[in-house]
């Protein structure tokens, strides 16, 4: 069986890039509500802001370093399996991956050191600022990628010349039509990540009776958070559509699920689409809703996927179900919020074990939603790797064998999995021990915190609820 090397490259692209997704969008979240919780605790001295910040610092220093390792292969791979898309986009991308790293890549390291080490070594305006820093520079880091990724999106500012982009234009370029809408979506994201994750592993601490003061108040903290961003998201998403609407017209199509230009074009709740034959089995759909969501016109028309050949149609499926678990992720977002401030009103938060145990489980769900928006976004500009300029096929190394693009995916796959089980592993020790003092390390069992097993040993304060 003869080997594909363009569609292995695009799936280890695929793999490495979901892989350490999940990593910055998340230390972005963290590392802003670090800088929170160091203002806190500068401003009232008290111990528990410091107990809160110096333990989540532990837990964002472990991801950006897993996230660190993790996309030290991005650039990488442009030169082995995308040579010819490295070539054409030098002049842009080269200048925009370089202002990354020395603008915020170098600040996040510096001041992490400081922010991790330096707590009784510095003045406590310097260690504020430090953590101030660290946060400024995931922000920075986010504009400088997503401003790269959104140009291949909606290039613009650009003249392709002998198939070599040169930029006419940087504000245009950087700038560029959807990234407004993609950078706000991704913080926005990021900020939920961060909120629901420390949310699920407060509750956790909670419901085992652990360190309970400090986790209200982070819990608290984070459940407002979610439930102003969280419908402030889907809002911003509705925004994106519309651009996307705009300006990839087939990757909403492949999004619906329609085929043919019409109007009056149903929201689709469930289908099962066959691209082979250009149509949905087993469909589910509420009449007229798509258009009025995407033109805020009843009768609003949209282009069907029938408007561009078969070929250059983005993998439906993919993109239609990506899609669709994205959006209700994000309406169980919402969902939580709201009925975190119901509990809250009847002063029921921390009684309510089935609700601290779903906060639990939807630690993971941010993850999920941003992974398959990332797959809604990448596959849906399929087959182009500059939207409407520069496809995959154009793109990739022309020497590369299916062999080799074989031989570097599975190492890739093995040695993420070497790096993801040592991360994890850490993480867990570092959740395991909570907000306690001593080091990780020097902890042996029989000096581990008791762990409740059951209702029964919840403490009291919590069982009976109470703010």
């Amino acid at each position: 069986m003869e080997l594909d090397p363009l569609l292995l490259s695009r799936i280890q692209f695929a793999f490495v890039v979901s892989f350490h997704a999940i990593f910055p969008v998340f230390s972005i979240g963290l590392a802003a509500f670090i800088a929170v919780l160091e203002g806190l605790a500068y401003k009232t001295g008290n111990p528990v802001w410091l107990k809160l910040s110096g333990f989540w610092t532990k837990v964002f220093a472990v991801v950006f370093g897993m996230g660190v390792v993790s996309g030290i292969v991005m650039a990488f791979q442009f030169g082995t399996n995308w040579s010819n898309f490295a070539y054409a986009s030098a002049n842009f991308l080269g200048p925009m991956l370089s202002y990354e790293v020395i603008t915020a890549f170098f600040l996040e390291a510096a001041f992490l050191g400081v922010l991790l080490f330096g707590r009784d070594k510095v003045p406590p305006g310097a260690h504020l600022a430090s953590a101030i820093l660290v946060a400024t520079g995931t922000f920075i880091s986010a504009f400088w990628i997503l401003a790269a990724n959104s140009w291949m999106q909606t290039p613009a500012g650009m003249e392709l010349r002998d198939g070599i982009f040169h930029v006419v234009s940087w504000s245009d370029a950087i700038f560029n039509p959807s990234f407004p809408y993609r950078f706000l979506h991704m913080v926005l994201a990021s900020f939920l990540t961060g909120s629901f994750v420390v949310a699920g592993v407060s509750a956790w601490y909670l419901l085992r009776g652990r360190e309970v003061e400090a986790n209200k108040k982070a819990l608290s903290m984070c459940l407002w958070l979610i439930l102003f961003i969280a419908p402030t998201q889907a809002v911003v998403g509705d925004f994106h559509g519309l651009n996307t609407l705009e300006h990839q017209p087939m990757k909403v199509a492949a999004m619906e699920g329609h085929w043919e230009t019409s109007g009056e074009v149903p929201l689709l709740l469930f289908a099962l689409p066959d691209q082979k034959n250009q149509t949905n089995h087993f469909e589910l759909a509420i009449p007229n809703l798509a258009s009025f969501i995407l033109t805020h016109d009843w009768h609003g028309e949209l282009k069907g996927l029938n408007e561009v050949p078969p070929e250059h149609q983005p993998p439906v499926a993919i993109v239609f179900w990506s899609f669709r678990v994205m959006v209700g992720i994000g309406l169980l977002m919402i969902l939580f919020a709201l009925t975190g401030l119901a509990l809250r009103h009847k002063g029921r938060l921390w009684r309510a074990r089935w609700y601290l145990q779903g906060l639990r489980a939807m630690s993971i769900a941010p993850f999920l939603a941003v992974l398959t928006g990332w797959f809604v976004t990448e596959v849906g500009r399929a087959p182009w790797l500059v939207y409407g300029l520069m496809s995959q096929a154009e793109s990739v190394t022309p020497s590369l064998t299916g062999g080799m693009a074989l031989f570097t995916l599975i190492g890739y796959i093995v040695v993420y999995a070497l790096v993801f089980t040592a991360g994890v592993y850490y993480l867990m020790r570092v959740l395991y021990v909570g907000l306690e003092d001593p080091d990780i390390d020097d902890i042996d069992d029989h000096d581990r915190p008791a762990r409740p097993l059951s209702a029964a040993h919840v403490p009291f304060e919590i069982e009976q609820g109470g703010h």
